[in-house]
This record gives C-alpha cells, structure tokens and sequence, in this order.
C-alpha cells in the first residue's frame, strides 16, 4: 500500500483532503505544526482526526514563526479581522511563505519514509487571497521538489505534490467529506482560537457559506453566526 504525507491542520480543508488520500487506498502519515499560531487549538483538532483515522504516527513539528510575525496569526498585536468573505486583498491573516515552510517539512518527512505522494488541502476559488495556495504555486513547488530529494533527483523516485481541492469551491468541499464520512465534527477552521470558533473571521465565514451553500448543517459550535 502507498504511503502519502498529509498536511493536517485540524481545520476543514485538511481534513477533508485526508479523507480522499485515505479514498485512494494510502497509508496515512500526517504532519502538523505547532508554529506559536494564535489558533493552537487546530491541533487538538488535528489529533482527534489522526486518531479516528487510526494512523501510524502522527508527527507534529515545532517551529517558532511568531519569531518572524507579520501575521494576525503569530502576532498577537494585529488583530484577527472580520469575515470579508469577497476580500480583494491579501488578509492580515495570511502567514508569509507558511504553505513552503510546511511543504518543505513534508517533503522531507516522505522522502525519509519512502512515501510517494505529499497531500495538502490548499484551496483557490473560495477567495482566501493567500499567494500560497494558488495553482502556480504547487506547480512550482513540484519542479523544485524534483531537484530537492535524492529519491526524485538521483533514485528516479519523484514525491508527487497531490491538492486534490485545489479547484473545489468551499460547498463541494463541504459535500466531498459528507460523501467520503470524513469526521468534520471533530475539525476547527477558527482564527481567534477559542474554544468555539467566532463564526465572523474569514476562515469561519467562509466554511459557514460553504456549509450553507452545501445544504448540510456545520456540526461544530459558534460563539455567533453572522
């Protein structure tokens, strides 16, 4: 059996997205990081999903990037805004080269455990505004995998970049994990990083019009529904 990488936020998307690499018949390896995020309850959430998911090992990288800031995310002086779910620039929220930093860790990990694909639930038509996420990205993040490791470079092995939600809106994302049983009851997609999630920042606002649009109830709580 095929053993895939899954980047695991504990969020909806990531979720969601090891849901289909476990659709495919791969042996799940998830990676989390604890980056100082604002949010650092997404873990918990990461490790009830390992665990329904009954994994191997679950491998939660440390790494400090509040060191560097610049994001509503590891700086607790900037605020995290209000949901602007049609937003026309990139959100304070956004953590600068995050999705490149958490590639390379994955990267690394699949090449060491011989796996064969890296799976990351990165997402670009329901607006998040991240440059990190887009198409171009893990496009070129592919060619610069297959000159990074000594299994694609010198074996022959390439490590396959897989984001199977790529070009999904956030409804048929909601509907993709119903129909793949995926536990969305056990994810946190909040910002604030309460115990409930706000219901009014972007990522909350856009996974409650995702909900919506899909027809099916949002299992999780809110401190409020805008």
């Amino acid at each position: 059996m095929d053993k895939a990488v899954v980047l695991l936020s504990g969020g909806l998307d990531s979720t969601v997205c090891m849901a289909v690499a476990k659709s495919q018949g791969m042996t799940l390896f998830p990676i989390s990081f604890d980056y100082h995020q604002r949010h650092k309850i997404e873990l918990m959430s990461a490790k009830k999903v390992a665990k329904f998911y009954g994994v191997r090992r679950h491998l939660i990288v440390k790494t400090n990037m509040d060191a560097i800031g610049g994001s509503a995310l590891t700086d607790s002086a900037i605020d995290v805004p209000a949901g602007i779910v049609e937003r026309e620039t990139v959100p304070v929220t956004y953590v600068p080269a995050r999705n490149l930093i958490f590639l390379s860790y994955a990267l690394s990990y699949a090449e060491v455990i011989e796996a064969r694909s890296v799976f990351i639930g990165v997402n670009a038509v329901d607006y998040s505004g991240y440059p990190d996420c887009r198409p171009e990205f893990i496009s070129r993040f592919q060619s610069l995998a297959d000159f990074s490791t000594k299994a694609a470079a010198v074996d022959g092995k390439s490590i396959t970049i897989e984001a199977p939600l790529q070009m999904l809106s956030k409804k048929e994302i909601v509907l993709l994990g119903s129909r793949l049983q995926a536990p969305l009851a056990l994810t946190h997609s909040c910002y604030r990083g309460g115990e409930k999630a706000c219901g009014v920042c972007d990522s909350c606002q856009l996974r409650l019009k995702g909900f919506q649009e899909a027809g099916i109830p949002d299992p999780i709580s809110y401190e409020r529904r805008a």
